[in-house]
């Protein structure tokens, strides 16, 4: 975990880096403080005087957390406010500020950047070898060595989504050993993108059993490993009820609890919506059972995917 600093500067508009930057400096505030004060505006939204409000002393004095999203988008007032918080940081205040880093709003980041902080770059990957790199990356995180073979046949199969690769990336590095080699990506990712776990999980868990199972045999037959659907359904349905409790605050509030990016916040939303906290419960225990059964505990694994699929979809029914 990063050491605690005054400014941390996350540069660029590549949703899963600007996301982790920000996570990363929340958790280990956390860590150092469970009673931590967080904070998640966005730029746009900011008034002049709100960052007096939000920066001084409280009652208690416990330390805090301010994340300022799109900086770009700060009136020069409050631009002129930040950069002078910057200038002489508070004691037990960590500021984390996002921009874009386009032509706008270019004099605050430059300003902020005069004021030698931890900078973290977040570009957009959007070239192929730019995702090569970012899955090598992933896959090198524990000291693997990796086949180049394996990495593109990773990115053939998972497509340019960067969730999707460092999710990917992950499940293997969680359920394999040794090198990361073809014959280990194939065995759990060989077919088309369309096929992911993500994308079956979010077919299920909007009520769509038709496209689920349509997207899960399709998966099987071009080498889906059962194990990446249950995982998948395990991961999102654990963060719908980790937004849905957080209540009707905006999303970027919720980001900043939860140490999620904003857009995955407004899509979970979105997926909790059709969901009461009951069907929620039995979806989550129909998963892990169907998680022991396709790690060894059934004869057929396909059909505990359907089985589970078919729970879920149920699950979101009877509690409307």
């Amino acid at each position: 975990m990063p050491a605690p600093v005054p400014l941390t500067l996350v540069v660029g508009d590549e949703e899963l880096l600007v996301g982790r930057a920000v996570t990363a400096v929340v958790r280990a505030a956390r860590a150092a403080a469970p009673d931590v004060d967080v904070r998640d505006v966005s730029g746009g939204e900011l008034e002049r005087g709100d960052l007096d409000d939000m920066l001084s002393p409280s009652l208690f004095g416990e330390p805090r957390v301010l994340v300022v999203r799109a900086a770009q988008d700060l009136s020069k007032e409050v631009a002129a406010e930040l950069v002078a918080f910057a200038a002489a940081p508070l004691e037990d205040v960590q500021l984390v500020v996002v921009h874009a880093g386009g032509a706008k709003g270019k004099a605050v980041l430059t300003a902020l950047a005069a004021t030698k902080p931890r900078r973290v770059d977040a570009p957009r990957v959007t070239k192929f070898g730019e995702r090569r790199e970012f899955l090598r990356r992933e896959l090198r995180s524990d000291g693997r060595t990796v086949d180049e073979e394996a990495v593109a046949l990773l990115l053939d199969a998972v497509g340019n989504d960067l969730r999707e690769l460092a999710s990917a990336a992950g499940q293997l590095l969680s359920d394999t050993e040794g090198p990361i080699t073809v014959e280990a990506v194939t065995r759990y990712h060989r077919g088309r993108a369309e096929s992911s776990g993500f994308t079956v999980a979010d077919r299920a868990v909007d009520g769509d059993l038709g496209g689920a199972l349509e997207l899960a045999r399709w998966g099987q037959s071009t080498g889906l490993a059962p194990v990446l659907v249950t995982s998948a359904l395990a991961s999102t349905l654990r963060s719908m009820a980790l937004v849905a409790s957080a209540g009707r605050m905006p999303a970027h509030q919720i980001a900043g609890q939860l140490g999620m990016p904003p857009w995955k916040v407004e899509k979970t939303q979105r997926q909790a919506r059709g969901w009461r906290p009951e069907g929620l419960s039995t979806a989550l225990c129909a998963v892990a059972a169907a998680d022991a059964d396709v790690k060894g505990g059934a004869a057929d694994q396909a059909y505990a995917v359907e089985r589970v699929l078919l729970a879920v979809v149920q699950a979101r029914s009877a509690g409307r």
